[in-house]
């Protein structure tokens, strides 16, 4: 019988796995996700070389009416996936920071009510699934993840620090941080923590503010980035003889090649203006 039931507990060890390997492989990871990591999938990967090739194999053609030429520039789309992995990174974190907004506002909005540190933790799932009715959104998953550490034993502490190391954001690092200090000297736990995201709050809010702001300028900046080639495109088309120089002189070429430099160096000047961190 103990052999019986051992041999149970094994295969019920083993069907856990696979069913946890089949779910971080449905889900592109586990419930414990590094937001410093990005793997993208072999699709989208082919899918963003094959837009960037075409892309630059345009323009190239576009300035040096040399399908010979426009064929060697090809390879450097082999650089965009790597591109778009930051990009991707980025913009999940930037989306988990604005989510850590609203878990603070329930979560200050639980502890005014009376509830304990871990019963306000408890009940942020559902406050958050009200405003993200997606279950798969990363917060209300970071959340579940932090509570299933509270099931098998583990202390909050712990689950918030780990959560924020692998977010990497600082907001979430300076919460962890003052809840970690406060739970260690026995403060008023509960109104440091109602105070700490209020300022956390505040200044979540104010980047939004920062980035609304330069919504319009960075759509100004795409459209004088792509503006040269247009101009290129009309040129070609309305005033051939005229730019017949460019595609078949030395000088031509060299000028074309300083466009492209230059439009290529204006593009990361204007991206890294823009970039403005807090």
């Amino acid at each position: 019988m103990q052999y019986i039931a051992g041999r149970f507990s094994m295969l019920k060890l083993m069907k856990k796995i696979k069913d946890g390997v089949r779910e971080k492989n449905e889900m592109g990871e586990g419930f414990a996700a590094n937001y410093n990591q990005y793997i993208m999938p072999l699709k989208e990967k082919l899918v963003c070389i094959g837009v960037a090739a075409l892309a630059i194999y345009g323009v190239t053609f576009l300035f040096y009416r040399s399908h010979i030429i426009s064929l060697i520039f090809c390879p450097l789309a082999l650089l965009y996936p790597r591109i778009r992995t930051r990009e991707i990174i980025k913009r999940r974190k930037y989306d988990l920071s604005i989510q850590f907004k609203d878990m603070l506002y329930s979560l200050a909005s639980s502890l005014s009510a009376g509830k304990s540190v871990e019963l306000a933790f408890r009940s942020l799932p559902e406050d958050l699934s009200l405003l993200y009715p997606d279950g798969n959104t990363d917060i209300i998953r970071e959340v579940e993840y932090i509570i299933r550490k509270l099931d098998m034993n583990g202390t909050i502490e712990s689950a918030l620090e780990d959560f924020s190391d692998r977010a990497d954001i600082e907001d979430i690092r300076s919460f962890v941080d003052v809840f970690h200090i406060c739970k260690r000297s026995g403060g008023n736990i509960v109104e440091v923590i109602k105070n700490t995201s209020n300022i956390i709050s505040d200044k979540i809010e104010i980047k939004q503010e920062i980035n609304t702001m330069l919504a319009e300028r960075k759509f100004e900046q795409k459209v004088l980035n792509v503006l040269p080639v247009f101009m290129m495109i009309l040129l070609s088309v309305c005033a051939g003889d005229y730019i017949e120089p460019v595609f078949t002189t030395l000088t031509g070429r060299i000028a074309a090649s300083v466009s492209i430099i230059l439009l290529i160096g204006a593009y990361f000047i204007s991206k890294k203006i823009m970039d403005i961190n807090l």
